[in-house]
Order: C-alpha cells, then sequence, then structure tokens
C-alpha cells in the first residue's frame, strides 16, 4: 500500500514537471520526463508484488502495460526525432561549405598525388613496398614554389 502510493506521488509529480516543460515549449524533453513519470504508474498497476496470481485476470494489470507500452512508445519517438534533427543538423552543416566531405569521408583531389604515390616500387612476387625516396613530396613543394 505505502509503496503504490509513493509510485503514485512520483508519478504524479512527474508528469506536472512533463506539464511544465511542454508550457516551456520544450516539447521532447517533456515527453521523454512523461515517459520516464508513467514508469512507476506502470509498475503500480501491473501488480509488481502479486504478479503471478492477479497478471493474467486483472484488467488494471493489463491497464499498467499499456502504460509501460506508451512509456516505451514516447522513449522510441524521441529518439527517433533526436536523430533525425542530428541528421539535419550533419546534412546541413555539409551543404553550408560547397563540396566538404562530411563525417570523415575523403575527397580526391584533382591533380593532386594518390593514396598509392607512396607505394611505387614493387617486388618479383608483385607486391608493394613503399618508396624510400621523397620524390612526390618534392613535386607538391615545387608545385607550391617552396
Amino acid at each position: 500500500m505505502l509503496a503504490e502510493t509513493i509510485c503514485s506521488a512520483v508519478s504524479a509529480a512527474g508528469l506536472g514537471v512533463a506539464a511544465i516543460t511542454a508550457y516551456r515549449r520544450r516539447f521532447l524533453a517533456a515527453f521523454r520526463v512523461a515517459a520516464y513519470a508513467l514508469v512507476p504508474l506502470g509498475l503500480v498497476m501491473t501488480g509488481a508484488v502479486q504478479w503471478l496470481a492477479d497478471t493474467a485476470f486483472s484488467p488494471l494489470a493489463w491497464g499498467g502495460f499499456v502504460v509501460l507500452g506508451l512509456a516505451w512508445l514516447l522513449f522510441v519517438t524521441t529518439r527517433a526525432v533526436e536523430r533525425r534533427r542530428a541528421g539535419a543538423a550533419d546534412a546541413e552543416g555539409g551543404a553550408a561549405v560547397a563540396g566538404a566531405p562530411t563525417r570523415g569521408a575523403v575527397a580526391p583531389r584533382a591533380g593532386g598525388p594518390s593514396l598509392e604515390a607512396g607505394k611505387r616500387r614493387t617486388k618479383k612476387g608483385g607486391q608493394s613496398e613503399p618508396a624510400d625516396d621523397f620524390s612526390d613530396i618534392e613535386a607538391i613543394l615545387k608545385k607550391h614554389g617552396i
């Protein structure tokens, strides 16, 4: 009886905080707080103490499962919205600089040295070995007048 009262009070307080957060137009955070607030209420409604005996035939317990499902749905929805916003922010940041690579992508340079420039010499077996000279670096420096 005491545990149910405490859990119900925590849920009511959490829903109040969610309402205040929504009033401040922070809806994503408000839904997340509401999801956390509904978990204790759902656990109380499922009857955690006598779960095996009461769950199968209690409409209140099944209502608790519905509330827990609603809380899970709110969690999933807020995570999806956050990921979509992060993806949109990455796309906008990459579009601000024309042709800029995003997320570690390597853009090839026209006329620049290739990725295999350091492997010029080959052994008899066809395997590449790194070049000991710095001719490619010297060419780049000469190109820039250094």
